[in-house]
């Protein structure tokens, strides 16, 4: 995906820092603190425009919600649906998911959300893939016990991936759906590619992964 350069966005983020947390590493194991509360703080990796997180927010107002994602041109969606409707429960950080375990301490998370990521189809960049056993290790640190990773993707190749790479690695995997919006479930958040995608006809995989306490 080509990304539109928006030469704005970086001075956008800049003067929100009430959503665009500045210098998120500073506040490893503090996020609780941050937010002014102790509610279970939820993380999505690669947030992209920002709906997902947005609606959590929304349905959600007793849990603390995170959007993570690296681009300025991008994660400036997100910022400006928060300057328009301000919700204290959310919260976004502009980095590297790479640098997880930098910004969060161990246990910090109880769940982690991988919507729709690139699926790195060929076998020399499998290391990028978000359910990659060098990010699996990362989500297990800052999991707290029985921490949970959810993930859809329209993608049946990189989620046959994920379901093997998640059991070797030791998370429990339940809840599986191989048709998302035929399979009944109620309070599915949508992103904006899932709907796009479900408009289209597309099938939607989804799964539910839980942390193997011993890990």
């Amino acid at each position: 995906m080509r990304l539109r350069n928006k030469p704005w966005a970086s001075e956008v983020i800049e003067n929100h820092p009430e959503i665009v947390t500045p210098e998120p590493e500073n506040l490893k194991g503090k996020w609780n603190e941050h937010f002014g509360n102790e509610n279970p703080v939820y993380i999505e990796v690669g947030t992209g425009k920002g709906r997902f997180v947005t609606r959590m927010g929304e349905a959600y107002p007793d849990r603390n919600i995170i959007g993570m994602e690296k681009y300025d041109s991008v994660i400036l969606s997100a910022v400006e649906r928060l300057i328009e409707t301000p919700q204290k429960n959310v919260k976004l950080i502009k980095d590297d998911v790479e640098k997880l375990t930098d910004i969060f301490a161990e246990g910090e998370i109880s769940r982690v959300y991988i919507n729709f990521t690139d699926p790195w189809p060929k076998n020399r960049h499998e290391k990028r893939r978000l359910t990659h056993k060098g990010f699996l290790e990362k989500y297990a640190e800052v999991l707290g016990k029985s921490g949970e990773i959810h993930m859809k993707t329209d993608n049946q190749a990189l989620f046959e991936y994920s379901l093997e790479s998640l059991s070797q690695f030791g998370f429990r995997l339940k809840n599986i759906s191989l048709d998302l919006h035929n399979s009944g479930m109620e309070d599915n958040i949508m992103t904006e590619y899932e709907e796009r995608y479900v408009d289209k006809g597309m099938r939607i995989y989804r799964l539910e992964a839980e942390k193997n306490p011993d890990l």
